[in-house]
């Protein structure tokens, strides 16, 4: 009998820290239903934070896996889409009966949809290399975050009419799905100058420590700081489109035409691999 292939210990690490995510966002549905709103918004704050290391985790260790991938979406897919959508119903949106739980209901729709087509286009082969930068919508933990705000305004004595807070909903959905391009910030931040080592980590403590101590400012003002940011990921997208086609032009092989009669274009000499330009989409 063939002995099972043992796993490594590396590859187990990372989908540990998405379960434990999956019981926090389990666990502020539960919260929800009893009323104690603070708490259930805790568990999903925290719930993002462990989804923003664990795919981190995963690629530093070298513990990547399609399990773990398929995994961290269903995860994402109750954390950032139904909980959210059930905070929100329980905190206001009942008001509204039946068109306030369908806006729940859409808005964990559009977070199942913008998981769906995120793991379509990362295995699309024919991606510029630049794509990486940006995120096709509102990602679903961002999302998340973002339409708890007026939940956030609630408790700092703010009133949300609740059809500002159905209408809001809706629109946060609707840039979950759209085609919008988001700065995704992947790439950047894998490696600190040394200089910059102990600032990082004094701007980090000092972050959290104001996230625990005045958490409804904080995630509130951040919110609205991520919402006035969002055009910044168009213009960008639209630099690496007009630089590329830029390229495409300048690396365009000319066509010779005489008396009226295009000539067929010639064929450039073999360059090295090195001597390539990127990736074109």
């Amino acid at each position: 009998m063939r002995r099972l292939r043992q796993i490594p210990v590396r590859t187990l690490v990372p989908n540990v820290i998405t379960l434990l995510a999956l019981c926090a966002g389990l666990t502020g549905i539960r919260l929800a239903i009893e009323g104690r709103l603070e708490l259930a918004l805790a568990a999903i704050v925290f719930a993002a934070m462990l989804d923003a290391i664990d795919g981190r985790v995963a690629r530093m260790i070298k513990g990547t896996s399609r399990f773990g991938a398929e995994l961290d979406s269903l995860a994402d897919f109750v954390n950032f889409g139904v909980a959210p959508g059930l905070i929100l119903y329980f905190w206001g949106l009942h008001d509204w009966g039946n068109l306030g739980w369908i806006s729940a209901m859409v808005f964990a729709i559009c977070a199942s949809l913008r998981l769906a087509r995120f793991n379509v286009q990362i295995e699309d082969p024919n991606r510029p290399p630049w794509a990486g930068n940006f995120f096709t919508g509102v990602p679903a933990p961002a999302g998340a975050i973002t339409v708890l705000l007026p939940v956030y305004l609630s408790f700092l004595g703010l009133p949300v009419p609740a059809i500002a807070t159905l209408l809001y909903t809706l629109v946060i959905a609707a840039l979950m799905v759209s085609r919008l391009p988001v700065l995704s910030g992947k790439r950047m931040g894998t490696r600190v100058p040394p200089e910059m080592v102990l600032p990082v980590i004094v701007v980090a403590v000092l972050l959290i420590a104001l996230l625990i101590s005045y958490p409804w400012p904080v995630l509130a003002v951040g919110v609205v700081v991520y919402l006035g940011t969002l055009p910044l990921g168009w213009f960008s997208y639209r630099g690496y489109q007009r630089a590329d086609a830029a390229a495409a032009r300048d690396n365009a092989p000319p066509v010779v035409a005489a008396h009226g009669v295009s000539q067929p274009a010639a064929v450039p000499p073999e360059r090295s691999d090195d001597e390539r330009p990127i990736r074109l989409n």
